[in-house]
């Protein structure tokens, strides 16, 4: 009996994959995928996948422009351009540092930081992020002080932005006024920060003179303030007659022999010493030549008010003339004061 003998491997030459082919793909190709590409990726067209560059957006890309530049609205990476990327987008940004601190240089809205943007940095003392220069902060994004030249509305009347004290601005930024103790120039003539007229500064700011109406201490005796050289204050400021224009004086118009009187016969016995202590009287109501607008030589001034003469016989005194004594009986007679000259006139 012949024993045959059976051969276990196939006369075909496979590949490993259970095709009839040689790679074990089924295909034939090599790559183990089964689609015949070669490139193992399955989709049919022999690639590697998406490569960012080549002009093509595709899987993760979120744009692809097929350029090496990284200031247009795709970066190198394939993304599209944003502010905080690092990358500044020409165009589109001042700048872009690629972090989130606004107050580094670079805000972040991708802006150069600059006075006005409302954020202090740098050499800013502060930034209100508006360009009015009335408020606490100037537009150069300095603290509002007097002297910037900036008006502070609130605060501030003036600010030329110097330091002049004789223009129209004066310290504090304060507008010039006379009594403010800055003489203006060509405004004022002196400015002493008083209201005292009796100094040589006086009224609106102008040097005291003779005729301005105020008397100088010390310097003029009056000032009527007028140019009439012969009423009570001369034109150069010194007394002149206190009787002439004086309603409560009128002059002598008559003489008398005896009837002038000291009401003070203790302390004033004499005509002169009378006329000092302003105790000197004229007038009697019985005698012939008694009239109260007589003198013993006609001359002086005599009150325009008539008194009845009181406590003759205690203390008056008849002064020269005819007759020199003590006074009697002579109660109730209407007298009038008396001065001998026309610069011995008083209140009275």
């Amino acid at each position: 009996m012949t024993n045959d003998t059976f051969s276990t491997t196939d006369s075909t030459t496979g590949d490993g994959d259970g095709d009839a082919g040689e790679s074990g793909d089924q295909d034939g190709n090599g790559d183990g995928d089964g689609d015949g590409d070669g490139d193992g990726d399955g989709d049919g067209d022999g690639d590697t996948g998406p490569v960012c560059g080549d002009g093509v957006t595709e899987g993760d890309e979120e744009c692809d422009d097929g350029n090496p530049s990284d200031t247009d609205a795709c970066t190198n990476e394939c993304l599209n351009a944003t502010c905080g990327d690092g990358y500044v987008q020409e165009g589109v940004e001042m700048c872009d540092d690629g972090n989130d601190v606004d107050d580094d240089g670079c805000t972040n809205e991708c802006l150069m930081l600059s006075c006005g943007d409302g954020v202090v940095q740098g050499m800013e003392e502060c930034d209100d992020g508006n360009m009015d220069d009335t408020d606490d902060c100037t537009s150069l994004c300095t603290a509002a002080v007097c002297g910037d030249t900036f008006v502070w509305a609130g605060h501030e009347e003036c600010d030329d932005g110097n330091m002049d004290d004789t223009d129209d601005c004066v310290a504090g930024c304060i507008s010039a006024t006379c009594g403010d103790g800055f003489v203006q120039d060509l405004v004022e003539e002196c400015d002493d920060a008083n209201m005292d007229d009796t100094d040589d500064c006086v009224g609106v700011c102008v040097a005291a003179v003779c005729g301005d109406g105020f008397v100088q201490d010390e310097i003029e005796e009056c000032d009527d303030g007028n140019m009439v050289d012969d009423d009570a204050c001369t034109n150069d400021c010194v007394s002149g007659s206190s009787c002439l224009n004086n309603d409560q004086w009128q002059a002598v118009d008559c003489t008398t022999n005896s009837w002038v009187w000291s009401s003070d016969r203790v302390n004033a016995p004499t005509l002169q010493e009378a006329n000092d202590q302003h105790v000197l009287w004229a007038g009697c109501s019985h005698a012939q030549d008694a009239g109260n607008t007589c003198s013993l030589d006609g001359t002086g001034w005599v009150s325009t008010a008539v008194v009845p003469m009181a406590g003759c016989n205690a203390t008056w005194y008849h002064l020269g003339g005819s007759y020199t004594g003590n006074c009697a009986g002579h109660d109730g007679d209407q007298v009038r004061r008396l001065v001998l000259d026309a610069d011995d006139c008083y209140d009275y």
